[in-house]
């Protein structure tokens, strides 16, 4: 039984209504995250069974296609997603911070996870297009090297779809620099 996460963008927020109403109507997934993000966007964000999650998404992407901005389907989620979405990751911080940015939602989440899967680095936080234009960012800690590989493998993976903004790579951060993550 693998576990997964799905997640839908859309350029409407009455699309994004819409979509989440038929993806819950399709198969037995739990509904983590549904809101207005910025500018004017909605995402949809579901749990469940790999193969229940693949069917919402695509029946979620469908509802109205020409709203679509992304989507995604992760199986195998790593565990710190959920905790960094949600800002609950409690994280020891060590000798360097690694910093993701990407133009979507779908694509940062992708990034995030690829990134801590490749490398034994810790995620702090996932921020997801509130006050940030409707890009998203994720914040990373952990060993230089280690930090350095995540995000050259969080980059790679957001810059499949031409979605990178930034990837940034700060060895020996000021502590201050954590006072808003901690």
């Amino acid at each position: 039984m693998s576990q997964a996460v799905g997640l839908v963008e859309l350029s409407s927020v009455a699309a994004g209504f819409a979509a989440a109403d038929a993806m819950l109507k399709t198969a037995d997934v739990q509904l983590l995250v549904c809101r207005s993000i910025c500018s004017g966007k909605y995402m949809v964000i579901i749990g469940g069974e790999v193969a229940a999650v693949g069917a919402a998404v695509d029946v979620g992407s469908a509802v109205e296609p020409h709203a679509l901005i992304d989507r995604t389907v992760i199986p195998n989620v790593h565990p710190t997603i959920l905790p960094a979405l949600a800002g609950t990751n409690q994280v020891e911080t060590r000798n360097a911070l690694g910093i993701l940015e990407a133009f979507s939602v779908a694509s940062l989440i992708e990034g995030a996870d690829e990134a801590v899967k490749a490398a034994n680095v810790e995620l702090i936080e996932i921020r997801l297009a509130m006050a940030l234009g409707g890009k998203a960012f994720a914040t990373m800690t952990g060993e230089t090297s280690a930090v350095q590989a995540a995000l050259a493998a969080g980059a790679a993976k957001i810059g499949e779809k031409g979605l990178l903004v930034n990837s940034v790579l700060i060895p020996a951060p000021r502590p201050e620099l954590f006072r808003e993550h901690i």
